[in-house]
């Protein structure tokens, strides 16, 4: 008798997203926080989509659009590219999100981080 087992195999998939709302301006694709140093004042900035999608382990980029519009592409596990889609939903404090979009998307190999364009 053969048995059979089955492994649980992670599959990567590909989206593009468009976020509309008052997204722009905002700091949707940054996220500005200020660092005293020597009593002066730094500001140093750090991407909000760019960030959560590195923490879910998401390749792809962001991008403003001509549209007043954020867009972008995202590559991951399923599981992650669901948690990016939930805050692309709430987007950034200053943000105020009415839909996004989302289309799936040819994988691209080769792709090694998330960035911002």
């Amino acid at each position: 008798m053969r048995r059979f087992t089955t492994t649980a195999i992670e599959m990567s998939k590909r989206i593009k997203y468009t976020v509309h709302g008052n997204v722009q301006g905002v700091n949707f694709r940054y996220t500005r926080s200020r660092t005293e140093q020597l009593g002066d004042q730094l500001t140093k900035t750090s991407s909000f989509t760019k960030s959560k999608a590195s923490t879910y382990g998401l390749t792809g980029w962001v991008r403003n659009n001509a549209n007043d519009q954020v867009e972008g592409e995202a590559q991951g596990d399923d599981e992650a590219i669901q948690k990016l889609l939930n805050v692309l939903e709430s987007g950034p404090p200053a943000a105020s999100v009415t839909k996004v979009d989302k289309s799936d998307i040819d994988v691209k190999e080769g792709e090694s981080s998330f960035t911002v364009k």
